[in-house]
């Protein structure tokens, strides 16, 4: 969830569905309430760490700490030097995870394909919005913490594509987690806490949506998932070039694209289709491990 999260047009949330533990996540984080309150305070962390599944919050939360302080300078060089490759990595994850998803659904109803289109046209709208100007003011962080987090946890909606689109994406997610490794706390601390605060706000609000959705409209929801993460494709399209270009603080930067199909003549390109298939792969392998596990479990 972490690598994913790192890469704009990537959600975190879709790696969690597709390996069997998205609900759990959702009931785990619902329950940070009032009840896990009281047990904090009464002192009976047994009660508390059953309450809010706390072993099952550190082992993820650890997973995907690691991973964004260990990926994000990487990636961020791989995104300069082998952008197509990278992409037609997750491109190949995205693909094989919407049939995962949809099988979920197990009634495909009128209610359940309008719910689909809704979800596809929503994220291939995404694409279609320009680029927001690099914003340091505090609120907006928060806003961007509330909106990528509530984007990361949903599956098919990037929270680092919302980071993109906001102009933030490069300021938290590159410069500022980068400082913080490196341990210039003056400036990455007044960056990340506004946007940690947005984060967790939007993380317990949402949390309780979902969760009432699913248990209400199960279906219906994950029919719109699917939607999300098909149309998340246009996202991640390997094959694109540079559309409108935009100087901001003196530097120029991409704010829309361009769609290309891959030039198969070229040795770069077959070998992004390989990555493809790499991707597939990857998602094909742990959906066999996480069915496996869950037969163990049970």
């Amino acid at each position: 969830m972490g690598a994913a999260n790192v890469i704009p047009g990537v959600s975190g949330g879709t790696i969690a569905f597709i390996t069997g533990i998205y609900e759990r996540l959702i009931n785990a984080l619902k329950s940070m309430g009032p009840t896990a309150i009281k047990l904090l305070f009464k002192r009976d962390i047994k009660a508390f760490a059953a309450h809010i599944d706390l072993y099952f919050l550190i082992s993820l939360g650890l997973g995907v700490i690691c991973s964004v302080f260990t990926l994000a300078k990487v990636l961020k060089v791989a995104n300069t030097s082998h952008p197509v490759w990278v992409s037609a990595f997750f491109f190949g994850l995205i693909l094989a995870s919407i049939f995962s998803v949809g099988r979920m659904v197990k009634n495909w109803a009128p209610r359940q394909v309008l719910a689909l289109v809704i979800g596809l046209s929503l994220a291939v709208t995404l694409v279609l919005v320009d680029q927001a100007q690099q914003n340091r003011d505090p609120m907006y962080l928060a806003i961007c913490g509330i909106a990528a987090m509530c984007s990361m946890i949903i599956p098919g909606i990037s929270g680092s594509f919302i980071l993109l689109l906001m102009g933030n994406y490069e300021l938290i997610m590159l410069e500022s987690v980068n400082m913080l490794r490196l341990g210039e706390f003056g400036v990455a601390l007044p960056i990340l806490i506004p946007v940690g605060i947005g984060a967790v706000a939007g993380l317990i609000a949402l949390s309780h949506i979902l969760s009432w959705l699913f248990k209400t409209y199960h279906d219906t929801a994950v029919a719109l998932i699917t939607g999300f993460v098909a149309g998340s494709l246009a996202i991640i399209w390997p094959w694109k070039e540079a559309g409108k270009i935009e100087r901001f603080n003196g530097k120029e930067k991409i704010v829309s694209w361009k769609h290309t199909l891959p030039d198969f003549s070229t040795s770069h390109d077959l070998i992004a289709a390989a990555i493809v298939i790499a991707g597939i792969a990857l998602i094909v392998v742990t959906e066999y491990l996480a069915a496996k596990g869950n037969k163990t479990t049970n």
